[in-house]
């Protein structure tokens, strides 16, 4: 993972799948993660992931 994704799977325990992105920033965003843990997850090129490990994939292409 990125240095901008930080340790944002920590922020994606008990999100139900699949997610939109839109959702995951808000969940993201209710759960503390950072302003660059945030900017991360919106730069996701992917609207709707079926999995953590889907996101995490998606945050190591940034």
């Amino acid at each position: 993972m990125t240095d901008r994704g930080g340790a944002l799977p920590d922020y994606l325990a008990g999100l139900d799948y699949p997610v939109s992105r839109e959702d995951l920033i808000r969940w993201c965003q209710e759960n503390g993660a950072s302003t660059e843990q945030l900017q991360a997850v919106r730069s996701l090129p992917v609207e709707q992931f079926g999995s953590p490990d889907e996101v995490t994939e998606a945050l190591r292409t940034l």
